[in-house]
């Protein structure tokens, strides 16, 4: 593959090198697509479909009926409003900055969403364990549900956005600086 690459690009300095001229706009030549790539009156030029984002499904409030289990946003945004400075936290760990959401993991049920962003990063769909609803402790993190928080560089987190949307389609946000959420 870098064979013909080195090839074609040798051919092109080449053609220009061995005396041929090349023409400007200014010399009255103008470069113009070839005929397959340029729009015809009326067309649409529209980018071709796997260019385009993925559309992102639509989000569907779910019935708010507390249960007492705190399985729905009634009965956990209360929590997590008054919990913010717990929702996420760092720490440093065997050379590794590590970013815990076990706060947030623990008040899943009531949630649609959860995003995290580091460093001014556009915050990303971080991915939550299903809630255990046939369980006398729905929101419990089990053994089964992976690890509630991820590895970095060390020193390299300096902030944390987290962005939430609760399963009354309401949403709430919060940014964090390491110092403010940074564990001993």
């Amino acid at each position: 593959m870098f064979e013909w690459l080195a090839f074609i690009l040798a051919m092109a300095v080449q053609s220009t090198s061995q005396g041929g001229t090349v023409q400007t706009a200014s010399e009255g030549q103008t470069d113009a697509a070839p005929a397959f790539l340029t729009p015809q009156a009326g067309e649409e030029t529209a980018a071709p479909a796997f260019l385009q984002p993925a559309a992102k499904p639509a989000l569907v409030a779910e019935p708010q009926v507390p249960t007492g289990q705190f399985t729905t946003a009634t009965e956990v945004k209360p929590i997590l409003n008054v919990t913010k400075g717990n929702w996420v936290a760092v720490r440093e760990f065997n050379g590794q900055d590590l970013l815990y959401v076990t706060h947030l993991w623990s008040w899943r049920c009531g949630l649609l969403e959860m995003r995290v962003g580091i460093n001014g990063a556009e915050p990303e769909p971080w991915p939550m364990p299903a809630c255990h609803t046939n369980q006398a402790a729905p929101n419990a993190v089990l053994p089964d549900d992976g690890l509630p928080y991820r590895t970095y560089a060390l020193g390299s987190i300096q902030d944390v956005r987290v962005e939430l949307v609760y399963d009354d389609l309401s949403e709430d946000a919060e940014s964090f600086a390491r110092a403010k959420v940074q564990m001993p």
